[in-house]
Formats: C-alpha cells, structure tokens, sequence
C-alpha cells in the first residue's frame, strides 16, 4: 500500500483494511514499519473527527473506585466523611481543591477530569 494521509471517510476504511492484513508484521521489517506509519496515521484522523470528550468527575470516581474494589467508606477516608463522600457521589456536594487532590493522589484520577463542572 502506499502511505498517504487519511482525507476521507473513504481513506479511512482502506487504511483500516490495510492496518488489518499487516497487523501482525515484524518490527523493523517493511511491513513493520508501514504499520508503525500507518497506526499514527489512522489515530491522528480518528482523534480530529471522533473525539472522545473527558469523563464526568463523579462517574470517573465511581469507575476508579469499582476498579480498585472501593465502597463508598474507603472514600470517605479520602475525603474525609462518610457523610460527604455520599453528598459528592449523590452529587450534592461539588469537590473541593483539596478534595481534588486527594482523590488524585489516592485514586490516580488525572486532575484535569476532577476539575470540569458537573
């Protein structure tokens, strides 16, 4: 195949089918590398036309916590109360900056997502 950039919608679909017949390919090898190339360029066109907007705060703490086998006590040892951690999980309580950078600290959640409004 010869690499081009992905214009269209129609490019795209080739690139996709061509990623797929050498996806397997030994690094270092010619196919290696279209693949390597091609890879790039079939995340740059998916990242301009089918973004992924950030999660919400309250439901990336929700994922992280049933990821880690949280309940809602362990947040309240995070936040501070068990009280609050219901008010921030029942979202009646927004997160404070000190809030934010517990629950980054200990639930590795990346701040920028603690930070939008909800």
């Amino acid at each position: 195949m010869e690499i081009k950039p992905i214009k269209t919608d129609k490019d795209y679909q080739q690139a996709l089918e061509r990623l797929e017949l050498i996806f397997d390919a030994a690094l270092g090898s010619k196919e290696g590398d279209e693949l390597e190339v091609l890879g790039i360029l079939i995340d740059r066109y998916e990242n301009e036309h089918f973004p992924i907007g950030m999660p919400d705060p309250i439901e990336a703490i929700k994922f992280r916590m049933e990821q880690m086998g949280y309940n809602q006590s362990d947040l309240a040892k995070i936040v501070g109360l068990k009280s609050r951690a219901s008010e921030i999980l029942n979202r009646k309580r927004k997160l404070t900056l000190e809030m934010i950078r517990q629950l980054h600290e200990s639930l590795n959640i990346p701040t920028d997502v603690l930070i939008q409004s909800y």
